[in-house]
């Protein structure tokens, strides 16, 4: 990994801040003054100093996933002062960031890490991990409408790739739905009900890969098992079923 990654992850300061020490030439690598930041480092094999002591390389990676409530913003801060997904989790003195996003109103699994190849693997398309949402609509949807969902909505110009939709119960005022996508567009669902003439009422994400909510209750989080983790690095080598 370059210079600046391995210092930061050593807990020697942000990007920013690592930069001006090898600048400055305060860091050693394998007994010689490094002030070139492309440098390469191997955290197995490569001797790095600070101030003539030995950094040790720290490689904490965590994965885990929170049940969102609704009215809870995925985001670290807010400006008009309200509930963020953080204010659910504890402090691990680490940048851990959202893969992907719930919107205000929506609730369900979100999932956390620190590292970036992974979340990469989750959010970028052409690994097309299938998203599992249960969707409450208002009134009621005819075939036709649910066809449009399956088949794909044009959306600010964009057709959204085809989509798993199975109607679970029809009432008298509502439909629910079970709707599977493979995309991860700002607000799609929400987006794709409001093109066929329709509105959503709840939107709750239940499953992303092979990893479920399960009964984990709302508001609560938990890591996520080495088996949840590599199923989800490696769901693409197994056919994008």
């Amino acid at each position: 990994m370059r210079i600046n990654k391995f210092l930061a992850q050593c807990k020697l300061g942000s990007r920013r801040h690592v930069e001006e020490l090898i600048k400055s030439g305060k860091i050693v690598v394998n007994g010689k003054i490094c002030t070139d930041l492309s440098v390469q480092i191997d955290p197995t094999n490569d001797k790095v100093l600070f101030e003539n002591k030995e950094i040790e390389f720290i490689d904490e990676k965590i994965y885990l996933m929170l049940n969102k409530p609704q009215n809870y913003l995925v985001s670290s801060k807010d400006d008009f002062g309200r509930k963020t997904v953080y204010d659910l989790l504890p402090d691990f003195k680490s940048h851990l960031f959202p893969i992907g996003r719930l919107d205000y109103n929506s609730e369900g699994l979100l999932l956390f890490t620190t590292d970036g190849d992974f979340a990469n693997k989750i959010i970028h398309p052409r690994y097309k991990l299938p998203k599992v949402y249960k969707v409450l609509v208002k009134g009621n949807l005819i075939d036709a409408q649910i066809k449009l969902l399956r088949d794909g909505i044009v959306i600010e110009g964009k057709k959204t790739a085809p989509a798993l939709v199975f109607v679970k119960k029809r009432t008298v005022n509502n439909i629910l739905l079970r709707i599977t996508i493979h995309e991860g567009r700002k607000r799609q669902i929400r987006y794709m009900i409001k093109k066929v003439g329709a509105e959503v009422l709840s939107l709750k994400r239940l499953q992303i890969g092979d990893v479920r909510l399960g009964n984990l209750p709302i508001g609560m989080w938990k890591m996520l098992k080495p088996s949840e983790v590599m199923s989800l690095m490696n769901y693409q080598k197994r056919g994008n079923r």
